[in-house]
Formats: structure tokens, C-alpha cells, sequence
């Protein structure tokens, strides 16, 4: 009886003790998670914006893989990030017929978007982080998010998919028109708790913001909300941010920060 209470009692000090390692493991290591900035570019054969970047960011085992979305004078959605290609001074400006043969620096041609989404479809461990680029009216704006929405849909891929954009109004109608989408505002001008009242899951804005506003990534996080930050690609900067706890960090090199967060858990 004497030994079988001994037993017992070593057994649950070795419970209560690994649990206490567990709590304290959780509470040290860090959760943020990685996202490719145009995807996983910055290696031999791939180009921000490619179908390559995409496949890389998967093959590295990061959260996600960001893209921008613009969309041309005739409505299709391509996977371009600039407006600006070689004569075409605004791609919203121009036909897709003119864009269709430009080729990026890998020699890919530019995507269309159900390009890309069919590629990320394959891809089951990766997110897609759909930028939508602004455009030249709110009334285009509305119209630029419903296609991507119905097409997001078509595909199967809601679940995959999260949202970022620089307009409030691209990230008010993607809330309007899918209460239940993740959109992330941009552009660093409103605070935490702006950003829960207008319906949006998350901040994510550029580094140099949290800088001077210290508070708003505890503020975000008592509110419920995440906190992604970009383009943060310099050790020191990386290691300010991982010390703060952001969810997410946008980068241009991915490798760099996953070796950092290793090292940091």
C-alpha cells in the first residue's frame, strides 16, 4: 500500500513538473509566423509576383506567401505588384491583351489571377495573402473586390485566402460583402481599436509604425485583433519585432527570419 502511494505521488510530481515545462515553453516561444513578400523571389529562377515565388514560399514551410492584385481597363485580375510596365504607363489603364506577353525577370508572363489561385490551390500548407491593390474610383474599387470574391469562392479557396489592402474601402467592402473574410489594413494612419470598429481582423503595417507608436501591438492584441509587420528584411529589425510578439512578419527574406525565430524559441 506504502509503495503503491509512493508510486502515485512521484507520478503526479512528474505530471504537475512536465506540465510546468510545457506552460513555460508555450510562454517563451514565440508564435510569430513567416510570410514571402511577393512570394519567395529572391533565389535563382523566380521573380516577385511569379508562380515560381509561390511554389518556393511552400517549399520553405512559411505561413504564406503575399501577392498584388491589379485589375486592367478591360477587368481582368492579374498578379502584378507595379503600374508601371515598359510603355504601359497604369495597367488599369490598359487592356490585358497588351499586358498578356510582358515577361517577368524569370521569363514567367505576367499571372492572371485564377493563375495563381489555381497553383496556391496545390499548395495546402500555405496561405495566400491577396493584396488588392487601389484603383482609380471607389465605384472600381467595389467592383475589383466582388470578382476577386466570387472567384476566391468558385475555387474553394476562402478558407486559404486572407486580405490586405492600403483603401479603407477595399477593406470595408471585403468585410461588407464577407463578414467571415480576414482583411488586414495597410496603410498605418488609423490605431487598433479604429481598425476593430471598422471590422478588420488585423493591422499590418510597415515597421517604422510600431516604432513610433509602442502601445498599438499590445493595444491590437488586448482587442483581439493580429499584428503583421513589413517589409522587415535587417537582423535587428527582425529581432525588434519577434521581442514585441507580432503575429506575422512580411520579409523579403524568409529563410533569415525563420532562422531568427528558431533561435529566438
Amino acid at each position: 500500500m506504502r509503495k503503491q502511494l509512493y508510486t502515485f505521488v512521484l507520478s503526479a510530481i512528474f505530471i504537475i513538473a512536465a506540465y510546468g515545462i510545457y506552460l513555460y515553453i508555450t510562454a517563451h516561444s514565440s508564435t510569430t509566423k513567416v510570410i514571402a513578400h511577393r512570394g519567395y523571389w529572391n533565389k535563382e529562377g523566380s521573380a516577385q509576383n511569379s508562380i515560381a515565388a509561390l511554389r518556393g514560399a511552400q517549399e520553405i514551410g512559411l505561413y504564406g506567401s503575399e501577392f498584388d492584385i491589379q485589375m486592367t481597363a478591360d477587368k481582368e485580375l492579374i498578379v502584378i505588384h507595379d503600374l508601371h510596365i515598359d510603355s504601359i504607363e497604369d495597367v488599369r489603364k490598359a487592356t490585358y491583351s497588351s499586358i498578356k506577353n510582358h515577361h517577368l525577370p524569370n521569363g514567367e508572363t505576367i499571372p492572371l489571377l485564377s493563375e495563381y489561385l489555381d497553383c496556391g490551390a496545390t499548395l495546402d500548407d500555405c496561405k495566400l495573402i491577396l493584396e488588392i491593390k487601389s484603383h482609380l474610383s471607389p465605384e472600381l474599387e467595389t467592383e475589383m473586390v466582388s470578382k476577386i470574391l466570387d472567384m476566391v469562392a468558385n475555387k474553394g479557396l476562402q478558407e486559404r485566402v486572407e486580405y490586405i489592402a492600403f483603401s479603407q474601402h477595399i477593406c470595408r467592402e471585403v468585410v461588407r460583402l464577407n463578414p467571415s473574410a480576414t482583411v488586414a489594413y495597410l496603410s498605418g494612419d488609423l490605431s487598433p481599436l479604429q481598425v476593430r470598429e471598422l471590422g478588420f481582423s488585423g493591422i499590418d503595417y510597415h515597421y517604422s509604425k510600431y516604432i513610433d507608436n509602442p502601445s498599438w501591438i499590445q493595444e491590437a492584441h488586448d482587442l483581439g485583433i493580429t499584428v503583421n509587420v513589413w517589409t522587415v528584411n535587417e537582423e535587428k529589425d527582425i529581432l525588434n519585432m519577434l521581442n514585441n510578439g507580432v503575429d506575422f512578419i512580411t520579409t523579403d527574406a524568409p529563410e533569415l527570419v525563420l532562422q531568427l525565430i528558431t533561435q529566438h524559441n
